[in-house]
């Protein structure tokens, strides 16, 4: 298995080509991950997405060859045929609509068979976080979660959803947890039934951190009511991780 900048794969896409035509196969695969970004950059034109085009030519692709055959992958692909989900960055309508298929992908697969899921996360959209909280009840594959970076807001939710046991968090990270906010304008009807909807939000998470964590209704209403920032140690014990870990263990590389 080898690593390449976009460039490197762009250039052995013509040097192969060049050099043996026979191989149309492996220089299709070898262009999947290309297409894959044409296809996000299109996107995200459409979506009004400024989108910083020197980043997605700096993708790590993986290249593994077997025989005279070679198969492209970007990391993320790759990661996922290990079973490994990622959730980067702030959770919206995308990231949910990715984490649920890969999800569903891998219970399909082998619905016996752990998912790790790795969560560094400010939190986002709570609609777009409760249907990846609720795929993952859904899903029959056991869950662990691990929190890299941090798990803020809606994804300190998702870090507490894995599977009892198996919620770890690496020792610098942080969990921040608070109460859901938003803003709508309109009519004074129409305002006041935003706001009752919130409430029934509002709600409805306290429900779910007080089941994950063992806490009481007024106590999660006292620690969400404001920012509550945490360090993983902290987390453990008000009850949203199970375990802080330093070294990946014989142990968790079998979980996996």
């Amino acid at each position: 298995t080898h690593f390449y900048s976009m460039s490197q794969v762009l250039k052995s896409v013509f040097r192969s080509c060049m050099a043996n035509s026979g191989r149309v196969r492996s220089m299709q695969l070898l262009m999947d991950p290309l297409k894959h970004i044409n296809y996000q950059l299109l996107q995200n034109r459409n979506s009004g997405i400024k989108t910083n085009f020197n980043a997605f030519t700096r993708s790590i692709v993986v290249i593994e060859q077997s025989g005279t055959y070679e198969r492209a992958f970007d990391i993320f692909s790759r990661l996922l045929r290990e079973r490994i989900i990622c959730i980067n960055g702030p959770i919206d309508d995308n990231v949910a609509a990715l984490t649920v298929a890969q999800l569903l992908f891998l219970e399909a697969e082998d619905p016996e068979k752990g998912i790790s899921m790795y969560i560094n996360s400010p939190g986002g959209q709570v609609t777009s976080g409760l249907s990846i909280y609720d795929t993952m009840q859904y899903v029959r594959c056991p869950i662990s979660t691990l929190c890299v970076g941090q798990a803020a807001s809606m994804g300190s939710l998702l870090l507490a959803a894995g599977g009892k046991g198996q919620r770890r968090s690496l020792p610098h990270a942080r969990i921040m947890m608070h109460q859901p906010s938003g803003g709508y304008s309109g009519t004074a009807a129409d305002i006041k039934i935003h706001s009752e909807e919130m409430e029934r939000v509002q709600r409805t998470l306290y429900q779910l951190y007080a089941s994950h964590t063992g806490q009481t209704w007024d106590t999660i209403a006292e620690k969400l009511d404001r920012d509550h920032f945490m360090t993983p140690e902290m987390a453990k014990d008000f009850g949203l991780l199970d375990e802080v870990i330093l070294k990946r263990t014989e142990t968790l590389q079998n979980d996996e």
